[in-house]
């Protein structure tokens, strides 16, 4: 890959953020390998390999030490990533509370794929979604050209002094890690300059000014004072992803939003849906509006912190909005971000209707016409006097 000039290359995504980590050439990386993140981790080695980056490469034995490592070497003060995918993910769960909690801006790449059991290594959004609330931010990417993108954008967001949080960044599990697409980089010289030199705050190496890194805060202490300033800072966070991106447009000449809202201007009927899925939506959304039928889509860029604000002003004014989960939450009324946009639409006055769809679990295939029929769902609650019934609706789902 040229260091010299910016360039469109053909790369799979799992490239894609392996270059994004090269150009940033952060001081350490702590890893280990899971399909179908594994080559991330293996293209960066080499990097390291052939001296084309300064990065200390610690091959960790199992995730959940390589997380401990990644917060080991943030709270020292030095600039780190990971990555990760699925049961090492679920394998670093207690670690990811602790790296939030601790205002570490280590950055992470998780390849979107199921949870065990049964045992399934195809795409859908379970790991990363069962970690929603452990005080990460969450940004999602349709290609590869985002998952390079939202890479160099995380390094910045991660360390702005307003927030100070990890930042994971998600791409669906060999829909786009493994395929090859087309992405245009920046130059080294650009990335470099976006991202810039790293200034941690409070490094433990710092003999002159001792600190204390996960002290004991029981009854008496602070904890919940420590909680409540974590959400602040994600609070803090729409606006600094925000101004990243625009800065970020300024230099790439792609400007990315919270959310990304497609021809919802005038909708009626909309759906919500994350990651690759959303160039299919977008496909079905003009064929309907070739018919004269009112539909427009919005991809989930930031989960985590949720733009509810944005939402409501995207599609506040339809009548019927279906969200389309690519994982479940049991026993709730519908899948993780079914629950955040009816939520976030609440308020709207009149309210739309919101309604859950399950789709590609384990890595099902996701169709056109199973979008249709999703429009078509919401189509007819659309005309109907009384309100749909909240319930399920698995697309593509065998019923033998």
């Amino acid at each position: 890959m040229t260091t010299e000039q910016a360039t469109i290359l053909a790369v799979t995504g799992n490239e894609a953020v392996a270059e994004a980590m090269r150009q940033v050439n952060p001081d350490v990386v702590a890893a280990y390998p899971i399909t179908p993140q594994t080559e991330i981790v293996q293209i960066y080695a080499q990097f390291v390999a052939d001296g084309k980056v300064d990065t200390e490469f610690i091959t960790a034995e199992s995730e959940h030490s390589a997380m401990s490592a990644a917060i080991g070497s943030a709270a020292a003060g030095a600039r780190t990533m990971t990555a990760t995918s699925s049961q090492g993910f679920a394998l670093m769960w207690e670690l990811l509370f602790v790296a939030a909690s601790y205002r570490l801006p280590i950055v992470m790449a998780n390849v979107n794929r199921a949870l065990s059991g049964p045992i399934n290594i195809h795409c859908d959004h379970s790991d990363s979604m069962g970690g929603r609330d452990c005080g990460w931010i969450q940004l999602y990417g349709e290609n590869h050209q985002e998952a390079y993108d939202n890479h160099v954008m995380a390094v910045r967001i991660a360390e702005h002094a307003d927030v100070r949080l990890p930042v994971m960044t998600m791409i669906d599990g060999y829909v786009i890690s493994g395929a090859i697409g087309p992405m245009e980089s920046l130059t080294d010289a650009q990335v470099q300059e976006f991202v810039g030199p790293y200034r941690p705050i409070h490094p433990m190496l710092d003999s002159k000014h001792p600190v204390t890194v996960g002290p004991f805060d029981g009854l008496h202490g602070f904890y919940m004072e420590h909680k409540a300033t974590q959400q602040q800072a994600m609070e803090r966070a729409s606006r600094v992803i925000d101004e990243i991106a625009a800065e970020y447009a300024e230099l790439s000449g792609r400007r990315y939003g919270l959310i990304d809202a497609y021809r919802t201007e005038d909708a009626e009927v909309a759906i919500v849906v994350v990651g690759s899925t959303a160039g299919t939506t977008r496909m079905i959304v003009d064929k309907l509006r070739a018919k004269g039928v009112r539909a427009g889509c919005v991809r989930v860029r930031a989960f985590r912190p949720f733009p509810a604000a944005e939402y409501a002003e995207a599609i506040g004014h339809c009548k019927v909005v279906g969200v389309m989960d690519r994982s479940d939450s049991f026993g709730a009324q519908g899948g993780q971000v079914f629950l955040e946009v009816r939520s976030a639409l609440y308020d709207c006055d009149p309210r739309p209707q919101v309604l859950p769809f399950i789709y590609g679990l384990g890595g099902r295939d996701i169709f056109p016409a199973n979008i249709e029929q999703a429009f078509t769902v919401l189509r007819d609650a659309a005309k109907r006097k009384t309100k749909t019934t909240v319930e399920r609706r698995y697309l593509n789902l065998r019923e033998e």
